[in-house]
């Protein structure tokens, strides 16, 4: 890597950056994998215009930080030590990867459950929320229940989104507007805020020492189905053995496979959003299968 992007780099973290390599980019950020002069290894996502970062981005890296700091205070789940971040970069500490063994599966479930247990004050978090390159309203409402909060903050800015971006059509519109209006007798037993991912499908989740560590967090207060419903989404490794895990630890409320789809409709909506119509057919399963 050349001096002038390692000097970018230390003036960008704030950190004395010996080397650094670029290792990719996505959502408008570039990835590197850093040195720092002590020899610790890090990894640092910095704006792609580091000229001029705006507040959406600095908001973003802010959002991001609070979020790995707030899931960490409960001692539960691992997380990447924030190390530093700014306007245009944010730098965490570095994470070696691992196998996803069955064991590490079952301690990840165990583990994510005492993350959920450990709660959050309202639904909702004190800081803006970001989910990919989209943002993500953490407003509570004056409300405490979680159906309301989900209809309001979860379902409909992106349904309008989508459907004003093309990628969603009138007739799927009315099946999500169908959902919302029946959510309250939908959403299963009431729950009190957990403190959860928010965006915690696998590829967020990395295995490490016999461990699963998080990264990359929509973190709120939210409920606990939402994470495990996004696990299930694409595909985590050994999710049987997280479950059990999970089970264990803190049992969940009688009929929660059944409302798995009605948790995925948000992350799938954010997919609409992002990736157009090809996640049409996938809205429209979902809001079926809760309505079912």
């Amino acid at each position: 890597m050349s001096p002038g992007t390692v000097s970018q780099l230390a003036q960008l973290s704030g950190l004395a950056v010996r080397d650094a390599r670029k290792v990719g980019s996505q959502h408008g950020y570039q990835h590197f994998m850093i040195t720092l002069a002590g020899g610790q290894r890090a990894f640092a996502k910095v704006a792609a215009a580091t000229g001029s970062a705006s507040d959406e981005i600095a908001a973003a890296f802010a959002a991001e930080a609070s979020g790995l700091r707030w899931l960490a205070e409960a001692g539960a789940v691992p997380v990447p030590e924030v190390l530093a971040v700014g306007r245009a970069a944010l730098v965490i500490s570095m994470i070696t990867p691992g196998e996803a063994a069955p064991e590490a599966a079952f301690r990840f479930g165990a583990e994510l459950a005492r993350l959920h247990a450990a709660g959050a004050d309202t639904f909702g978090a004190p800081w803006r929320g970001f989910i990919a390159s989209l943002p993500l309203d953490n407003v509570p409402l004056a409300t405490t229940t979680w159906p309301d909060w989900y209809a309001s903050r979860r379902l409909l800015p992106y349904l309008r989104r989508a459907m004003d971006s093309g990628a969603l059509r009138p007739e799927d519109g009315r099946l999500v507007e169908a959902v919302m209006d029946q959510i309250g007798s939908l959403a299963g037993p009431a729950e009190p805020p957990s403190r959860i991912h928010g965006d915690c499908w696998a590829g967020n989740v990395l295995w490490s020492g016999g461990r699963g560590w998080l990264i990359d967090p929509a973190a709120h207060g939210g409920h606990r189905e939402t994470d495990l419903a996004m696990l299930a989404l694409f595909g985590a490794p050994h999710l049987d053995r997280i479950l059990v895990g999970y089970q264990d630890t803190v049992p969940l409320a009688a009929g929660w496979r059944s409302r798995v789809p009605l948790h995925q409709l948000h992350p799938l909506l954010v997919h609409a959003c992002l990736f157009g119509a090809s996640y049409r057919d996938p809205v429209r399963a979902a809001a079926r299968a809760v309505l079912a």
